[in-house]
């Protein structure tokens, strides 16, 4: 890690991208300490107040080391969007140098290539998605996205998805065709140097594993028990990567062991699906091996 900080300037914003479990917190921890800055959360889980230990958000300890900012200071209840968190990251970059670290690549691209003013979705449009895809399924829902949209998305991930298909029905236009409109970037790629934390699978899982044993050490599971009563898979903070399988145990529906097991295969599903967006979308940045940090 040491020679690699000794490559990085010191008066530029640093970008951190990479899968989660690969050491961009501690990567960025280090830029901070070593050259000063802000450490910015680009994170689309870590924003929200109630998931500190399942999100894997930085510890009082490390926050102490250095400033820390959009990091759970967002609702349980909110939809938190690109969008969102864009305007509320627009005003950090004026102060000291910005260290953006996290593992939401829709959120670098949106900081580095622009975005579409996309216009909010109405309540009951977003109902209207919602309700579909519980009617539905996912893969009839993304199969309703026009073609250019569904070449170049996730049709995975449930809330992309849904986003996609509610522009179409508040709009009339297409996602796609809200980008083609897109302002220019509060960071271009050509001002500010751009990292990406390369995590092969066989190094990757087993940190994976680790990692969420020490959540559950931490607390999760109490965590994830104070949400409980006000539990609603529709949200987007219902989309942390584990939050499903301990609310399936502490509903009694399944044992712990078998809720660690299958929000490790979640995890692990989720690094898959992060390489493969890096490797598609990422390819000007500088390439940092995880094992090397």
């Amino acid at each position: 890690m040491l020679e690699l900080l000794k490559t990085i300037p010191a008066d530029r914003p640093v970008l951190i991208a990479g899968p989660t479990a690969s050491g961009k917190s501690a990567l960025a921890l280090a830029i901070a300490h070593r050259d000063g800055g802000v450490i910015v959360n680009a994170d689309a889980l870590q924003v929200f107040a109630d998931w500190r230990i399942l999100t894997a958000r930085p510890s009082e300890s490390e926050t102490a080391l250095a400033p820390h900012a959009l990091y759970g200071h967002v609702d349980w209840t909110r939809a938190f969007s690109v969008g969102d968190w864009l305007r509320d990251v627009a005003p950090l970059l004026s102060g000291a140098r910005p260290i953006i670290v996290g593992g939401t690549g829709l959120y670098f691209r949106a900081l580095t290539e622009g975005l579409a003013d996309i216009p909010p979705t109405p309540p009951d449009i977003r109902q209207e998605a919602q309700d579909r895809l519980d009617h539905i399924g996912l893969p009839a829902l993304a199969a309703e996205l026009d073609d250019d949209v569904r070449a170049d998305m996730d049709l995975q991930n449930p809330m992309r998805v849904l986003r996609a298909w509610e522009v179409k029905r508040a709009t009339g236009r297409s996602i796609r065709a809200w980008q083609a409109a897109t302002p220019p970037p509060l960071i271009p790629l050509t001002d500010c140097t751009p990292l990406l934390v390369e995590a092969p699978v066989d190094w990757l899982t087993p940190r994976i594993e680790r990692r969420f044993d020490l959540m559950l050490a931490e607390g999760a599971l109490d965590e994830a028990r104070a949400i409980l009563p006000r539990w609603d898979p529709s949200l987007n903070a219902a989309q942390a990567i584990g939050a499903p399988e301990l609310i399936a145990h502490l509903r009694g529906e399944t044992d712990l062991a078998t809720a660690r097991d299958r929000a490790i295969i979640a995890s692990r599903r989720y690094a898959k699906r992060q390489r493969t967006w890096f490797r598609a979308r990422m390819a000007g940045w500088q390439r940092v091996s995880g094992a090397d940090l």
